[in-house]
Parts: C-alpha cells; structure tokens; sequence
C-alpha cells in the first residue's frame, strides 16, 4: 500500500510541477522556440552530429567514440528497455486535449530520451572539452526544460534521466572494459 501511496503523491508532484511551468512559462516567443530545441534531440541529433564530428577530429576522435558508443547504449536503455518495462503514460495521454506544440508523441514517457542522450553526451563533452562541456550542459538542460514545457514528460522522467544520463558513459566504459578480454581473444583465432 506504501508503494501505491508513494506513486500517488509523485504524481501529484509531478502535475503540479507542470501546471506551474505551464502558467508561469507559457508565451508566443518560447512557443516558437521549445519546440525546435526540443528537436535539436531527436534520435540524439545534435549529440550524434557531434560524436561524429569528434570521431573525425585527431584530438577528440576517442572521445567521439565514446559518444556514439554512449548514445547506443541510450536508446538501448532508455527506448527499448525503460520506457516498454515502466510503460508510463504521458502527460499529453493523460490529458488528451491539452493543445501540443509538437507532434503528440506515441511512446511512453519514462524516462525521457531526450534528456537521457543530452546529458550523457555533456558529460563525454565536458571530459573531452570543459568549454565545449559548459555549452553542452546549457543545452541538455534546455532540452530537459523544452520536454516539460511542451508537455511530454513529467519531471521525474527528467530527473530519472539526468541522473542516468550522468552515469551512461561510466556504464559504457565498463561494458568496453568487460568485452575487451573477449574480442581480443577473437582476433587471436
């Protein structure tokens, strides 16, 4: 019963959360604007550009690595694993007639994707660059902001996501660490 109580009131929280950002945030100019940082994530599009662009690059070509192998290991984790296992509905399911300024998505909500890949990837940016890192975290936190703003996740599958998001490269580290016994013996053969 504890359980059911506490996913209760996190939902309450949640709600509220999102009704006080809808009233207090809500104007023509950031109208215009969420909905195209919330894009600049989509399939983990500006990450993805900039993991590519490290891999060509000499100086940062092992963290561009890292990247990609991060943002696979993120929509490994977050869409194909989290969000059918938690199937959480989305605010924009729950309440069906509120207006969208984007495309209503059909997926769950938790955790959010979006944030998920955005903050994994500032933390490769930032080991890689801490001036490139900083212009990193602005962006996963607007993205994160833009996400809850068009009213497509709720703020704990943003906060679920920022803090995965923070320990993903360390995961895929280890993954790398774990299979690189197992690929060197393959190529011995």
């Amino acid at each position: 019963m504890k359980g059911v109580v506490g996913i209760n009131r996190l939902q309450m929280t949640d709600e509220r959360i999102l009704a006080f950002i809808q009233r207090n945030f809500r104007c023509r100019f950031l109208d215009i604007i969420m909905p195209i940082i919330s894009a600049m994530g989509n399939v983990g599009g500006v990450w993805l550009a900039t993991g590519i662009a490290f891999c060509i690059s000499k100086t940062y070509r092992y963290y561009g690595f890292i990247l990609v192998g991060t943002l696979l290991l993120c929509g490994l984790v977050g869409n194909l694993s989290l969000k059918p296992l938690v199937a959480r509905a989305r605010p924009c399911h729950r309440y069906p007639d509120y207006p969208l300024l984007i495309t209503r998505p059909k997926d769950y909500s938790f955790p959010s994707c979006h944030t998920l890949a955005s903050f994994a990837s500032m933390m490769v940016i930032w080991a890689a660059n801490p001036i490139f890192g900083v212009f990193a975290l602005f962006m996963a936190i607007l993205i994160a902001f833009s996400r809850m703003y068009l009213f497509v996740h709720y703020p704990s599958d943003i906060l679920a996501a920022m803090v995965m998001g923070v320990l993903m490269p360390w995961s895929f580290l280890l993954i790398l660490a774990r299979l690189y016994p197992f690929f060197k013996r393959l190529s011995r053969q």
